[in-house]
């Protein structure tokens, strides 16, 4: 069926993307989006709209909690739509509140890498408030990855390739499992 242009599947849930900062969930959901004429929606974004704000400045004056709190209101909220492709925040993995509605919202897919592969991707940590410094994202790297693997029904390694190479691995494989 198709919906304002994009296609809307009536037996198909949301695909959600999870990964480290950096590992190219935000490009390889906007990349599928257009390839599949599917809808895409960023979680950091969407906190950001709900509450006003930048995720550092966010993140600082209102905290982890709040910022999290949010983020559960926003996969909620993606209950009512249909068929989306969803880029989850590196640290959406940390609540269970969230893994739970990860898991009731469609298919997760984990964007696994190493974290040299996020280090390369990541222009700045300004924009992860989060992650602080190199030796504290080192340890925040190997709290989330079994939460990663804990909520991924697929997983697609990102090791030595382009963002274009992995949107086309997850699409190829969406496609056959009659996800996209």
């Amino acid at each position: 069926m198709e919906h304002d242009g994009m296609v809307v599947h009536d037996d198909c849930d949301h695909v959600l993307f999870v990964g480290f900062s950096g590992a190219g969930k935000s490009t390889v959901a906007r990349n599928l989006g257009h390839m599949f004429h599917r809808r895409y929606v960023d979680t950091d974004r969407l906190v950001e709209r709900r509450l006003h704000g930048s995720l550092p400045v966010l993140w600082h004056s209102r905290g982890e909690a709040a910022f999290r709190d949010a983020e559960a209101g926003v996969l909620e909220s993606l209950k009512a739509e249909k068929s989306l492709l969803v880029s989850c925040g590196g640290g959406t993995v940390e609540s269970g509140r969230n893994r739970r509605l990860m898991g009731e919202l469609g298919h997760v897919v984990f964007l696994d890498g190493t974290f040299e592969d996020s280090l390369a991707q990541m222009r700045s940590m300004r924009r992860r408030p989060d992650l602080v410094d190199l030796a504290h994202a080192a340890n925040v790297y190997e709290l989330r990855r079994p939460l990663y693997e804990s909520v991924c029904d697929y997983r697609v390694i990102i090791t030595g390739k382009t963002f274009e190479e992995v949107a086309c691995e997850c699409g190829a494989l969406l496609w056959e499992e009659g996800l996209l």
